[in-house]
């Protein structure tokens, strides 16, 4: 009988010793595959962004492209998709798909950075803000308030028109335009961070206000961010693709999305493939986007995850 609790007992040590954490990259190809189990739609929807970059990274730097996206002549004008050349040519004669994977890499890059930079900064001025509180955080309101009474394509338009077409101006006015919602939102988790207990106690016993912001409060509200430039990222894309259909974002010979999409609409009686491939792009990456978005809220929320 006592070897039997003995053995028994053993039995229960070894189940209850805590199991030794695996390497990081095994940690990471697992976390992977639940996150690809758990939500197949947001997977699917991060895997074909990544192709996405993929694709533009390699058309910058590689050549991956068939031909360059100014050179005329490449086949007859309007010609139709087919085997030669896959999605056909436009009214010089250029190749849509050359064009089309460069100005993958145009709206990318712009989506990618005007959502890093305009979302970092709204945080870090979100959580300034809740941390100053008093006249400081008055002031601050009021502008984004200012800020976002503007509707976003007006207020990007407006920039535009002031700065001049390019692709760097193009950015500025997407960040502009970013950082208002994007402090709003982290003001009001980092306002609750702050009075939460571990916060109250380091401010009690003497740390510094950028130790509190950087070792508290920014930590907590990294999963609001990530899910913010997910979604945002489409948001983004979809702006400056409307700038440059409007004449004011990218200049016209810089191939991008929106560009193609204006010319597909003056041609729109004469070809369609003009505009309806750059517009299945658009529609892709916004929708992959968002379902990403989606699923990485889902997963980070700890309010949504038991769900």
């Amino acid at each position: 009988m006592l070897a039997d609790q003995t053995e028994s007992g053993d039995v229960l040590q070894a189940q209850l010793r805590v199991r030794p954490k695996p390497p990081f990259h095994i940690a990471v190809f697992q976390n992977i595959r639940r996150f690809a189990k758990n939500k197949p739609l947001a997977f699917s929807g991060g895997v074909v962004l990544a192709i996405m970059i993929v694709i533009a990274f390699l058309t910058r730097y590689a050549g991956l492209a068939p031909y360059a996206p100014e050179q005329v002549g490449v086949a007859a004008k309007f010609g139709a998709p087919g085997s030669d050349l896959i999605l056909g040519t436009d009214q010089l004669g250029r190749d849509v798909l050359s064009r089309l994977m460069f100005g993958t890499w145009v709206s990318l890059k712009v989506g990618l950075m005007s959502t890093l930079i305009g979302i970092s900064l709204g945080t870090f001025i979100g959580i300034f803000s809740a941390y100053a509180g008093g006249i400081v955080d008055l002031i601050i309101q009021r502008i984004v308030d200012a800020l976002m009474a503007f509707p976003p394509i007006i207020l990007a338009l407006g920039l535009m028109a002031a700065l001049g077409a390019s692709d760097r101006n193009v950015i500025i006015a997407l960040i502009a335009i970013l950082i208002p919602g994007a402090t709003r939102v982290i003001r009001s988790q980092a306002l609750s961070i702050k009075e939460l207990d571990y916060t109250l106690a380091a401010r009690a016993i003497g740390a510094t206000g950028a130790r509190v912001i950087f070792k508290h409060m920014l930590p907590n509200v990294m999963a609001t961010y990530i899910v913010l430039i997910t979604i945002t990222l489409g948001f983004a894309i979809v702006v400056e693709a409307a700038l440059s259909f409007l004449g004011v974002g990218v200049p016209p010979d810089v191939p991008t999305w929106g560009g193609m999409l204006q010319l597909g609409r003056k041609y729109i009686d004469i070809t369609s493939w003009l505009a309806l491939f750059p517009g299945i792009a658009i529609a892709l990456v916004v929708f992959s986007v968002n379902f990403l978005g989606d699923g990485l809220r889902d997963v980070l929320d700890p309010k949504l995850r038991g769900r």
